[in-house]
């Protein structure tokens, strides 16, 4: 419950309160237009570095290695991009910083330490396996047929 009232009380008022405060200072039309131009710049950026993204990611494949990090950057970029369509100052700044390489991998760093990964296997040989057992792994049978 204290994570849903902040997300759809709290920041809404934050962002309220921040865009009065800047359009006071600057005026009505130049706060729109500063949050459109934020949006049109986040996009912009947002398809850049999922591009990048995307390219490490086959890279890392093509080298038979796990994409794990470019999978977590992916649901980074997408947090950021969502972010960043929310009209306001305090949540496009939130955008930025998961679209920003540097920073992303760090917020990435600070929620994996904050996270426990577990790996099980459900197939033969597996935990859940009633005749494995229990942990070692299991034959996979089929053809293989080169073509050149």
């Amino acid at each position: 419950m204290p994570a849903l009232l902040l997300i759809f009380i709290v920041v809404p008022l934050v962002e309220i309160y921040v865009l009065i405060e800047i359009g006071t200072i600057i005026g009505a039309l130049p706060t729109v237009l500063a949050c459109v131009g934020t949006a049109i710049l986040g996009g912009g950026l947002l398809r850049y570095q999922g591009f990048q993204t995307l390219r490490r990611a086959q890279r890392n494949m093509d080298r038979g290695q796990i994409p794990a990090m470019e999978m977590f950057e992916g649901v980074a970029l997408a947090m950021g991009g969502a972010l960043l369509l929310t009209p306001g100052f305090v949540t496009d700044m939130a955008g930025f910083l998961c679209l920003i390489p540097w920073t992303r991998r760090a917020l990435i760093a600070a929620a994996l330490r904050r996270m426990q990964v577990r790996y099980t296997s459900s197939g033969p040989g597996g935990p859940d396996d009633p005749g494995g057992t229990g942990g070692t792994r299991g034959t996979i049978e089929g053809e293989f047929r080169r073509r050149d």
